[in-house]
């Protein structure tokens, strides 16, 4: 990496660190931020109301390193801590680490090398994910051959196909698309919402194929892995998401219509997949909306090029007769469980 003249090392970074009881991961994660070879960074610890101990260790690693910053507060949420450390920050540009996870030494070096390069407000770096022995997971996303800028509308496409990376943690972002946006707070799937927003105001995303974030997935961990019944708010986040940026591509993108109707039905589709059973009633009013938006959609089930064969089939089945559908499917699954 070349040598930073006086100018390029006057842009700072901020990297802020949502903070809550991650006692035995937290140290991983800001050594590897701290072994940046982009060194005018700070790093914003931001502790969520932390009560096993790592309140404390904040502090600890604050002091091994002046470039640390401290901020305790009640516990809200992710998204809560991300939009305190962006106020607090005093980068032009701020990066985000999920404090279970950690980076490679080079990662924002390279991203800020293609800020420069490219003229862009927001570059974006590849990413894998590995489980608690160290072994690789399957690519969410797939990295690109090589280094390039993605227009802002093919950008939403690939989100809209279950392709692209919407995570802050792969990007570098000017602060100044931070003063009219923040993240969502009380919501899941909020870097996705905040994303279609900033989009609508930048040209594209710098894409650069090193996969130099590192995610860490903990057995068991998934908010999605829950009794039968227990419902994660995310499955209605999501669709309240797909609303969302289908208005958006109505309004910009009119290209994307196909696209975001397909977007609309799969994660509607999720949603019903994952509803218990007791929940499909007729005075639940989310899930009889869900109803609805299949029924006036069964011909763009039906035509839509981007819904596999597979989607379409169960998509179909769900609109008709969902709750017999889902108790039949239960029923399956708990014969297969108990033959297998």
């Amino acid at each position: 990496m070349k040598k930073m003249n006086r100018e390029e090392m006057q842009e700072m970074i901020s990297i802020v660190v949502p903070v809550y009881n991650i006692m035995d991961c937290l140290p991983r994660c800001v050594e590897s931020i701290r072994s940046q070879t982009y060194s005018n960074l700070e790093i914003l610890l931001v502790d969520d109301g932390s009560d096993d101990g790592t309140e404390k260790l904040v502090d600890e690693l604050a002091e091994t390193d002046e470039r640390i910053r401290v901020f305790h507060k009640l516990n809200g949420g992710s998204s809560s801590a991300r939009n305190l450390g962006i106020r607090k920050a005093r980068g032009r540009y701020i990066g985000f680490v999920d404090s279970d996870d950690f980076i490679e030494p080079q990662m924002y070096g390279r991203l800020m090398e293609s800020i420069r390069r490219d003229k862009v407000r927001m570059a974006q770096i590849s990413r894998d994910e590995m489980d608690e022995r160290g072994n690789r997971l399957p690519d969410v996303c797939t990295p690109p051959e090589k280094a390039y800028v993605c227009p802002s509308e093919t950008f939403l496409r690939e989100l809209l196909l279950h392709r692209g990376d919407c995570s802050y943690c792969t990007k570098l972002t000017d602060r100044a698309l931070f003063e009219k946006h923040c993240f969502p707070e009380g919501v899941l799937n909020e870097d996705f919402h905040l994303l279609v927003e900033m989009l609508a105001e930048i040209d594209g995303i710098a894409v650069l194929p090193e996969q130099y974030y590192h995610v860490f997935y903990r057995t068991g961990s998934n908010t999605r892995k829950k009794s039968k019944d227990e419902f994660s708010r995310v499955f209605v986040d999501i669709v309240n998401n797909a609303d969302m940026v289908e208005q958006v591509v109505e309004k910009k993108y009119p290209a994307l219509r196909e696209e975001a109707v397909r977007f609309g039905l799969y994660q509607r589709l999720d949603f019903m997949l994952h509803i218990p059973v007791g929940k499909m009633v007729s005075d639940d009013g989310f899930y009889v909306s869900v109803k609805k938006y299949l029924r006036r959609h069964v011909g763009d089930t039906v035509r839509n090029r981007y819904l596999g064969r597979k989607h379409k089939i169960y998509l179909l089945l769900l609109t008709a007769a969902p709750k017999t559908v889902r108790q039949v499917h239960g029923w399956k699954m708990r014969r297969k469980a108990s033959t297998g």
